[in-house]
């Protein structure tokens, strides 16, 4: 079962402070009049302790950054399995947590954008690139995509090796916007599909276009679902009885 810590993080902050200043306010002024050295209930003390520590975790996981590890091979090659990455909370505005809703407009995300969200299906986190903005019409046939009428410049990088892949991967960089990343994909036949982006939507693909489910399978992800932006990898860890290590430290294209 996947926890949803940042639910459960604003609830420990509101009882610690709940009972915290229902102490102070209610029972303290009591305590202390009939035994002058009376020392605070150990849940009272809990509460105090922990309320500081916990409030400024909530604060900086939910305006300012937060860790997340890439759990799958979705964003193969720009992002492995292992990877914990830096998501950048305030990129696109500053967000109340577990509620979501946008307080301050601070930017946009962008094409070719890594972005963290929650996507129309699934309570957990997903990370895919932004492919598609609201007012874009895009198109993905033969294995491109064209965005506005304008397909994207695809320049081949040669053949993938040393991975266990059933069908043969080639690698090609990709540039959108000026912006150029790598990606993976093969020769096997996918059908075309055509969006025309609503606002506050947006088209979300893996790097390895073809082993990611993302919008071609699941739809839209919603401007109301961002988590943040992925800026960097600062740690990378090998599924198993491995360290961890900082091999791939990088800022993230």
């Amino acid at each position: 079962m996947d926890l949803d810590l940042p639910f459960i993080l604003f609830w420990a902050v509101l009882v610690c402070g709940v009972i915290w200043l229902a102490d102070v306010v209610l029972f303290r002024k009591k305590r202390l009049a009939n035994n002058p050295e009376a020392q605070d209930p150990t849940l009272v003390e809990y509460a105090r302790s922990f309320f500081p520590v916990l409030l400024l975790v909530l604060v900086l996981r939910s305006f300012l950054a937060e860790p997340y590890q890439i759990p799958s091979e979705s964003m193969v090659p720009t992002l492995e399995v292992g990877d914990f990455i830096l998501v950048n909370k305030y990129a696109y505005g500053l967000r109340l947590p577990v509620f979501g809703t946008k307080v301050v407009d601070i930017g946009e995300p962008k094409r070719g954008d890594v972005m963290v969200f929650i996507p129309p299906h699934d309570p957990r986190y997903f990370i895919k690139r932004v492919v598609g903005l609201p007012g874009d019409k895009v198109r993905y046939a033969n294995k491109s995509l064209y965005v506005n009428g304008e397909r994207l410049q695809y320049e081949l990088v040669g053949d993938v090796t040393g991975r266990n892949y059933r069908t043969q991967m080639r690698e090609y960089l990709e540039t959108i916007d000026g912006r150029s990343h790598s990606i993976y994909k093969n020769a096997r036949f996918e059908r075309t599909q055509e969006w025309e982006i609503p606002p506050g939507s947006f088209l979300m693909m893996g790097d390895n276009r073809d082993k990611s489910q993302d919008s071609r399978y699941w739809g839209l992800a919603k401007e109301e679902n961002i988590v943040g932006k992925a800026v960097a990898i600062w740690l990378h860890k090998d599924p198993g009885w491995n360290m961890p290590n900082f091999h791939r430290n990088r800022w993230i294209e």
